[in-house]
C-alpha cells in the first residue's frame, strides 16, 4: 500500500480553521439572546403579549428570552408573590418596564424596578407611540432609567446596553 495523501492537516490549515471558528463564536455572541424580565401593569397585558410574540418571531430582529410573570399569581400573600417575582428577576440581566399611563400608579411595577436595581439588574423602559407617558413609576424616575420607543433596533440596543452596563 502506498502512502496517504489525505487526512493530514497542516499547521496553516489548523490556524485558518481555528480563526474561522473564533469568528463565528464572536458573531454568535453578538446576537445572543438576553434574559429579560418585563414589568408592566396587568391592564397592559395585550400590548406586552404582542411584544413577547415579536421577540419569538424569527423574522424579527428583536430577540430576548422573557422570564417575566405570564399569569397572575393565585395568592393574596404579598410575600409569596414577591418571592416568586424575585426568582424570575434573578434569572435575568435586564428588567424592561412597559411604560403606559397606567404604569406610574402600579405599586408592583415600582417594586419590581426597585427590586431589580437592588439585585444589580439593568432597567430600561419601553413606550409605544411618539412620546413616553408624562408620568412614570417613582423608582424609574428617581433612578433616571432610560426609556426608548417601541422600535426593534432601539429596543435591542437598549437591552444590550442595560445588560452590559449594570
Amino acid at each position: 500500500m502506498g502512502g496517504s495523501t489525505g487526512g493530514t492537516l497542516f499547521n496553516s490549515d489548523k490556524k485558518s480553521m481555528e480563526d474561522k471558528v473564533k469568528q463565528r463564536l464572536a458573531e454568535a455572541k453578538d446576537v445572543a439572546s438576553r434574559h429579560v424580565f418585563i414589568s408592566f401593569d396587568h391592564e397592559d397585558l395585550n400590548e406586552v403579549n404582542l411584544l413577547r410574540g415579536q421577540a419569538k418571531n424569527d423574522a424579527m430582529d428583536l430577540q430576548f428570552d422573557d422570564h417575566s410573570v405570564k399569569e397572575p399569581y393565585d395568592s393574596t400573600s404579598a410575600d409569596y408573590i414577591k418571592r416568586n417575582i424575585r426568582e424570575k428577576i434573578d434569572r435575568c440581566s435586564v428588567t424592561m418596564v412597559y411604560l403606559s399611563e397606567k404604569t406610574a400608579s402600579s405599586k408592583w411595577v415600582n417594586w419590581e424596578i426597585e427590586e431589580s436595581l437592588k439585585r444589580g439588574k439593568g432597567v430600561i423602559g419601553i413606550y409605544k407611540g411618539e412620546t413616553p407617558p408624562t408620568q412614570t413609576p417613582p423608582a424609574f424616575k428617581q433612578n433616571e432609567c432610560k426609556a426608548v420607543k417601541w422600535e426593534h433596533a432601539a429596543l435591542t440596543k437598549a437591552i444590550e446596553d442595560a445588560s452590559t452596563k449594570r
